[in-house]
């Protein structure tokens, strides 16, 4: 098969690759319908995060199950099918308490720009549509895969409630998402925090009703000033820096709550100031595949289109191109088909 590798900082290339196999029992190997760059990918691919040696890329899938362990029963060959990035055996105590993403058998998804992927805990980790579903709700259902998930789980994190205030922090597509969950939970307002008016542009379509540019102090000003002077009851923080939980955390209002899903990356938090603060703080992976068969019919009954969030899309052989062009702010997401 084909698939992508990173080699260094900027360095993706598309080379021959061993077919998958089927390892354990609970493993699956689905044929790719369409996949994707994500905007975690560019931690590695900008060097913030180290390439020691060649690997694969690629976490988020939908596919048609080519074959199955004996251990798994939950979805057959043929049928289309979506999971999430982090495997789960949707059994143990964490996945039970819907933290699927604790898994006490979890493996994060790596291979996913590929032709052909190997799905460990395929059993609890797949969910499969009743039919296969026509071309144009792939994109949509590969969002769900993740960055619609992640930024459900935002959204959720935040407990974002109806009538309620919420601020989104991040205009990449877990941002983005993020404000198609804040609308679905009943948030009456809700601030998008962008730069960029191609995403402020998507973000009111996809529900914000205001728009922040500024950033800092700024940033928090306006805030305040479009909630009554106090901050938002829920913030969803979708980037992963210190200063994006920054102006996350002094966005919320005392007794507020923050969203954290954007991996973290040298952020710190002050003891002291969270303890006055009053505002709670919850994120982590997000636990995809407790939302999926929520989200799938979401997307199948035309009720969110979270696959607007791709404005490139490239034949797989031109992934690197997918990432050059996200690294470059030329695209929100690169949609790859094989």
């Amino acid at each position: 098969m084909r698939g992508a590798m990173i080699y260094a900082p900027g360095d993706i290339r598309f080379e021959t690759l061993e077919d998958p196999k089927i390892l354990n029992p609970t493993d699956a190997i689905i044929r790719t319908a369409v996949t994707c760059v994500c905007g975690s990918d560019l931690w590695s691919y900008r060097g913030t995060e180290p390439t020691d040696a060649p690997h694969p890329m690629g976490h988020e899938y939908v596919g048609f199950v080519e074959e199955v362990g004996s251990g798994v029963t939950s979805v057959r060959p043929g049928q289309f099918v979506i999971g999430s990035f982090a495997t789960s055996d949707n059994t143990c105590a964490n996945c039970r308490n819907g933290f699927q993403s604790s898994c006490l058998h979890r493996e994060f998804m790596s291979t996913c720009q590929a032709d052909y992927v190997r799905i460990p805990n395929a059993q609890g980790t797949l969910v499969a549509t009743d039919h296969v579903p026509g071309e144009e709700l792939w994109p949509s259902l590969l969002a769900v895969s993740d960055v619609m998930g992640t930024g459900w789980w935002a959204a959720d994190a935040a407990e974002v409630k109806p009538g309620s205030t919420a601020v989104v922090v991040g205009d990449g597509a877990v941002g983005l998402c993020a404000v198609i969950a804040a609308k679905e939970m009943g948030a009456e307002q809700i601030i998008a925090m962008s730069r960029h008016e191609s995403r402020q542009k998507l973000a009111r379509e996809f529900g914000a009703t205001d728009i922040v540019a500024e950033r800092g102090v700024e940033g928090v000003a306006q805030i305040k000033e479009l909630t009554g002077g106090i901050g938002a009851d829920s913030v969803l923080e979708c980037v992963g820096t210190a200063e994006s939980m920054q102006q996350a955390l002094h966005s919320a209002r005392p007794g507020g709550n923050v969203g954290f899903v954007g991996v973290p990356h040298d952020v710190a938090t002050d003891g002291q100031e969270l303890f006055f603060s009053h505002v709670g703080l919850r994120g982590g992976p997000a636990p995809v595949r407790r939302y999926l068969p929520d989200l799938i019919g979401l997307v199948q009954a035309g009720r969110i289109d979270p696959g607007k969030v791709f404005d490139l899309t490239l034949p797989l052989d031109q992934v690197a191109e997918g990432y050059k062009a996200m690294d470059e702010r030329r695209a929100i997401k690169a949609l790859l088909k094989p």
